[in-house]
């Protein structure tokens, strides 16, 4: 399944070509990727307002080692090099990184001002309950459109949990280690 951000861009090339008098055939393409995009976020909302009704001392802490479970979020792929869609050097050094370390952006507010930058989290897929451990070297920013649950990782975390990258988005769970 593809990112957000390219059924985003698909969607908006769709809609230019449109607008500069595309066939029927176009328009039905168009139809398909909007309601492609809608599933994709009304999934993603579902696990956000999910991830509110656990009974933490602060909501947007994650479970503490030993806990069950961990904080519900959506696990995208990123690129953390030079060029890549990941945007300018990493928040946490200002450095570019390897997509084969085991790296990680966090959402706002999970990245807490850069008070987990350099933390190892532990990212559990909820597909098969496999863990890998995870450095957080970069906040995804809420401000600029990534959404509020989400878990930006290196391909490196997706292989080591066993998950093909072009799948592009999967629910984890996640706390610090």
């Amino acid at each position: 399944m593809p990112t957000y951000a390219h059924l985003k861009k698909t969607l908006i090339r769709k809609l230019l070509r449109q607008r500069q008098g595309a066939s029927a055939m176009a328009s039905a393409k168009l139809v398909v990727v909007a309601a492609l995009v809608i599933l994709l976020q009304a999934s993603t909302s579902a696990v956000a307002r999910h991830h509110h009704h656990h009974k933490h001392k602060k909501p947007h802490c994650p479970s503490t080692p030993g806990g069950h479970g961990g904080t519900p979020g959506i696990m995208t792929v990123n690129g953390f090099e030079k060029g890549q869609e990941g945007g300018g050097p990493a928040a946490c050094d200002g450095k570019y990184h390897s997509n084969k370390d085991m790296i990680a952006a966090l959402s706002t507010r999970w990245y807490a001002g850069g008070r987990r930058c350099h933390k190892t989290i532990r990212i559990t897929s909820k597909r098969d309950g496999r863990t890998v451990e995870a450095r957080v070297v970069d906040e995804c920013d809420s401000n600029y459109g990534c959404k509020d649950d989400v878990v930006d990782t290196s391909a490196a975390v997706w292989e080591a949990l066993g998950l093909d990258t072009d799948v592009g988005v999967v629910p984890v769970t996640w706390s610090d280690a």
